[in-house]
């Protein structure tokens, strides 16, 4: 009985290192942030890129089902932390502009840069962009695509992504949360096509969460 209760005990010690140190990050041996994430919220991220593996395994529209010569590996992902999770309002742009943006196979696409969202990181105000764009049925999605100072090195060469819902109430405070980061299908198989980041898409530090550089 002091056994069970002993390793009963354990498990627990170690789930509450693994809820720490995932709530906390470290850059250059001092530490970035000291605000543990909400188990909850750890679950559901964690099963988010549970399923997001066995979708790329096993789902015949994935680019490992549709292209012989990619390989299945699971994702790399930087650990979960509440550095890079930000609030803001959408700012949106009036007029606002429909640009050019190429796709990785030189392809161009029409977009609606539609507004921004701000970032404030240690005391700096970054913005970035929030695109309009529409599927190939003409159904509108919002997304942010960008690049960082990771882009290149510990990150996708192309630039990254995020999901964007918008409300319709002007003054909703969204959260960008950059450990849902992912790669676009072209960072697995050059048989598909994304859009490139702008170069105003750019945000100017190193964005260490989110989904890594494929193996």
């Amino acid at each position: 009985m002091k056994n069970k209760v002993k390793f009963v005990s354990n498990i627990f010690f170690l789930t509450a290192i693994l809820i720490l140190q995932f709530g906390c990050q470290t850059k250059n041996g001092e530490e970035a942030n000291s605000n543990p994430l909400d188990k909850n919220y750890l679950t559901e991220l964690l099963n988010e890129r549970t399923f997001k593996d066995s979708s790329l395994r096993y789902d015949p529209h994935s680019p490992f089902n549709r292209d012989s010569k990619a390989e299945y590996a699971k994702l790399n992902y930087y650990e979960p932390g509440s550095e890079f999770i930000f609030t803001s309002k959408l700012y949106e742009y009036d007029p606002k502009d429909t640009v050019d943006v190429f796709g990785t196979l030189g392809e161009l696409r029409r977009v609606v840069k539609l507004g921004y969202v701000e970032l404030n990181y240690r005391n700096d105000e970054h913005k970035i962009n929030v695109y309009k764009a529409f599927g190939s049925d003409g159904t509108p999605y919002y997304s942010i695509w960008y690049t960082d100072k990771t882009t290149g090195k510990e990150t996708y060469g192309v630039g990254r992504y995020l999901d964007f819902e918008k409300e319709d109430d002007p003054d909703h405070i969204y959260t960008i949360d950059f450990n849902r980061a992912y790669n676009p299908y072209c960072a697995y198989s050059a048989k598909f096509t994304c859009p490139i980041p702008r170069e105003e898409d750019y945000v100017d530090f190193e964005i260490k969460a989110g989904e890594k550089n494929f193996h």
